[in-house]
């Protein structure tokens, strides 16, 4: 049937941006646009601009559109096409073009205008079996883009963190100096690690974990990349401290470590927004978690990844603070390898999340948000702008 339904949504979105009408596929169509199998799509749905609707029904009268039906809330019309059934529908003072769960899907090379996913996990009862369809989509998703991202990580990070810190024997002695320095930013928020079960989630090339074990703390990274790993074990052995680290998806750590006895769970920095949905993160942290233990999460403020477009005196606001699509940009460590050229860099897919979903998320999965704290970026240009968040959470 797959078949039938995709020719006949291209030809009306088609149809749709010529006229000039603003739409969104929803319900059940949604979901097929987005790829998702088994959506039980048996009819096209679309919404349009309310005040364009007469235009939209105008359109569509020559396949025979249906008589206008209309409530207090909203208008619609039936017709079908080639024997398929389709549903014109607007909601009254509603703007469909600046509607935050409206996404831009590509397929075949035709932009689709469509309801994103996120819309019906906010909206749907949690019973609801669009849920559970979505949650299987999300995660396939999740490991296909878990295998580009790694393989992002495992091409010269080792390199660019010789670049960036030094050798391992030389970063080393940096941070035995003076350890509290490294956690510097979170370290307010750490109190006394000294005898504590840790683990930093996408810890990177250690520098944090290392300081951390420095300071007492038994210590566990678990991070995609080898290389990560390799620079991170070297940097530990040189600073004579005990450091374990499993290179692995977050998402499919060993079950063994889910032991419900890790005192503290620090994440830190560029992390969040390699998860297209997180749920499942915030599982893993409560699944590491004893009771009373903490989350430590520092991470790039939203309104300066999602709505600030540049830097220095001019800022502009040209983003969308609710903007759910994927965006592809250069691995971070990228601008630490030696000849590095943006034309060859390594790619990654990242979704970046506003503070409500990353709070709503985390206290979903039984945390208890002790802290929120926003802090400012301190350049001379870029003054009343945040900079970052801390969040600090409590299992129950």
């Amino acid at each position: 049937m797959e078949r039938s339904w995709w020719p006949l949504i291209l030809e009306l979105a088609v149809e749709l941006e010529i006229a000039g009408i603003p739409y969104t596929f929803d319900e059940d169509t949604a979901l097929f646009v987005h790829g998702i199998d088994g959506s039980g799509m048996e009819e096209v749905h679309i919404s349009i601009q309310w005040d364009l609707f007469d235009s939209a029904y105008d359109l569509f009268r020559p396949d025979s559109a249906g008589p206008i039906v209309k409530n207090p809330d909203w208008a619609k019309f039936t017709f079908s096409r080639r024997g398929l059934p389709i549903t014109i529908l607007c909601y009254y003072n509603s703007v469909v073009a600046t509607d935050p769960y409206r996404v831009l899907i590509d397929k075949d090379g035709q932009k689709l205008w469509s309801k994103s996913l996120w819309f019906f996990k906010r909206t749907c009862d949690p019973q609801d079996a669009r849920i559970s369809i979505i949650r299987g989509f999300l995660q396939r998703k999740q490991h296909e883009l878990n295998e580009i991202n790694a393989n992002a990580w495992n091409q010269d990070p080792y390199d660019a963190w010789i670049n960036r810190y030094g050798p391992p024997v030389e970063a080393a002695q940096q941070i035995r100096k003076n350890p509290s320095a490294k956690l510097k930013s979170v370290g307010r928020y750490l109190k006394d690690v000294k005898g504590q079960k840790v683990a930093n989630l996408l810890g990177s090339h250690g520098s944090k974990a290392v300081a951390l074990a420095l300071l007492g703390a038994k210590v566990t990274v678990i991070d995609v990349s080898a290389e990560n790993a390799r620079y991170a074990t070297e940097l530990a052995l040189e600073a004579g401290v005990d450091l374990r680290y499993i290179v692995s998806d977050v998402l499919t750590v060993p079950s063994a470590e889910f032991t419900s006895d890790y005192d503290l769970v620090l994440m830190e920095l560029g992390i969040l927004h390699y998860f297209i949905d997180l749920d499942p993160l915030a599982k893993v942290v409560s699944g590491l978690l004893r009771s009373g233990g903490r989350l430590v999460l520092q991470d790039f403020h939203p309104v300066s990844t999602k709505l600030i477009t540049s830097k220095g005196q001019k800022h502009k606001v040209t983003g969308n603070y609710f903007d759910s699509s994927l965006e592809v940009t250069n691995v971070a460590f990228t601008k630490f390898s030696f000849g590095h050229d943006p034309h060859d860099a390594k790619r990654v897919q990242l979704r970046k999340w506003t503070l409500g979903e990353i709070v709503t998320s985390i206290a979903s999965a039984g945390l208890f948000i002790r802290i929120l704290e926003e802090e400012p970026n301190h350049k001379i240009d870029d003054i009343g702008i945040p900079k970052t968040f801390t969040l600090v959470a409590e299992k129950l």
